[in-house]
């Protein structure tokens, strides 16, 4: 149903909502060419398909056709007709491109039935939140995305030399890749984000540029908008970004740390309580119960390639260990230090970059909206490095550890109704099928690590 009183779908003439018609003039205004009508797949690789500007109006009002039985994950042959619905808010003109080209991400209609696809990782987040609004809130999310620069070679492609030998935080001339985070800055800036912080990571040739926390749907499609801008502009620098997970053994892989909150209908955080030791509200609590209970098949999702379990292993500043705390980074989840009641929070620690944010941030909200729901208690933080712990201790405080390669966590999924439901029946088989067949590739393949180690040997 049509409100007239909203802004976003009151209609204009033409037969156009409001913010479909200011797009459009601004289309006009700042004279764009092409739009990029941006989708995103089950595997989080963003696709697009490019029209002339001209045809802005019909995309809003008709939607633009494709063929969805090409694209990983959607439907079969015999019913591959899909349609790309603009969301008008997500307007953007893309900054490399002498501001002649701009992007819309678009949700994906079934054209049989007129709704929308439930293969579509858009509306798989879409319907979390709205089981969230109908518990009476709604949900920020702040992901913090690191990322690798490496040099290209002569034919331009990616090698794994870095351009530069930086530490945490260092500064020019050690951080040789200081100007090109600044032009990802005004790039990402000029699409409207609102940028916190920026510096060079722990490993050589890492960083990472965070920008501030909006709603979840609104932070998942900045996330793609993010990946997108950064290799369109490292490539400007003759660099290759990559948010692979682990692209060099024995030093830090890249995360995607992920802060979650919840506010409820009077616009105050859920998540606080002053009285609290941890000012930790009984919300919080059980929402932050709900993503332990459910971290294996979570990981599934947050962490999906076979690279990201290189990762995942203790000595690297990675989470392994399913526990929560407010002081150190060795937990799965870190309670962080507020400033103010509105950024009581949680940070969870296992995802890294290569996931699909829509699927990822379904997959957390839901299973803590499940903790909610079922009145899951936290258990006591843990203090201690648990990096440090033994077998034995571990045992002890009770404390599991996150699957240790892409099969196991597969079957953790398989075995957790509660994220195969974040995800819904089409989403969670079709995920577990493309991710069964990456391992089982994984798994009979021969790596140069065996040759070597190997083929003199026996």
């Amino acid at each position: 149903m049509t409100d007239e009183n909203d802004p976003r779908t009151a209609v204009a003439d033409g037969g156009l909502s409001a913010e479909a018609q200011r797009v459009i003039d601004e289309i006009e205004e700042k004279d764009v060419d092409f739009l990029r009508l941006q989708f995103t797949d089950i595997l989080g690789t963003v696709k697009n398909v490019a029209v002339p500007a001209t045809q802005a109006e019909k995309a809003f009002t008709d939607g633009i056709y494709f063929d969805g039985s090409s694209i990983e994950g959607f439907v079969r042959i015999q019913e591959s007709d899909m349609r790309l619905k603009p969301d008008p808010e997500t307007f953007a003109i893309l900054p490399w491109r002498d501001g002649r080209s701009a992007r819309l991400i678009c949700d994906v209609i079934n054209t049989t039935t007129g709704e929308p696809f439930e293969g579509d990782p858009r509306t798989v987040l879409k319907r979390t939140l709205e089981r969230a609004e109908e518990m009476g809130y709604t949900v920020n999310v702040a992901p913090e995305p690191e990322f690798f620069l490496f040099e290209e070679d002569e034919e331009g492609r990616a090698t794994t030399k870095t351009n530069d030998a930086g530490g945490y935080f260092d500064l020019a001339p050690k951080d040789l890749a200081s100007d090109v985070r600044r032009d990802i800055i005004y790039g990402l800036e000029s699409m409207d984000f609102e940028i916190e912080a920026s510096h060079h990571e722990v490993a050589e040739g890492q960083h990472e540029i965070n920008f501030e926390y909006d709603d979840a749907l609104t932070t998942a499609d900045n996330v793609g908008t993010f990946r997108t801008v950064v290799r369109a502009i490292a490539a400007q620098h003759d660099l290759h970004a990559t948010f692979m997970p682990k692209p060099i053994p024995k030093i830090n892989g890249s995360g995607m740390h992920t802060h979650v909150s919840l506010f409820d209908e009077d616009g105050n955080n859920a998540f606080h309580d002053a009285d609290d030791e941890f000012n930790l509200s009984e919300t919080a609590h059980s929402f932050l119960a709900g993503v332990l209970e459910h971290a294996p098949a979570i990981t599934a999702v947050a962490d999906p390639t076979v690279n990201s379990y290189k990762r995942l292993v203790p000595g690297y500043e990675a989470p392994v260990y399913v526990a929560w705390s407010d002081r150190n980074r060795s937990a799965l989840i870190r309670k962080p230090a507020a400033r103010v009641p509105a950024a009581s929070r949680i940070e969870l620690r296992s995802p890294d970059p290569s996931c699909n944010p829509y699927l990822a941030f379904a997959a957390i909200i839901h299973a803590g909206l499940n903790g909610i729901e079922e009145g899951l208690d936290a258990p006591e933080p843990v203090r201690e490095n648990i990096y440090e712990f033994d077998e034995e201790k571990r045992e002890e405080y009770g404390i599991d550890t996150l699957p240790a390669n892409l099969g196991e966590a597969v079957a953790a999924l398989e075995g957790d109704e509660v994220i195969q439901e974040a995800l819904g029946e089409h989403v969670y088989e079709k995920f577990v099928e493309a991710k069964t067949q990456e391992y089982d590739e994984f798994r009979i393949d021969v790596s140069q690590w065996e040759l070597d180690r190997y083929l003199e040997t026996y």
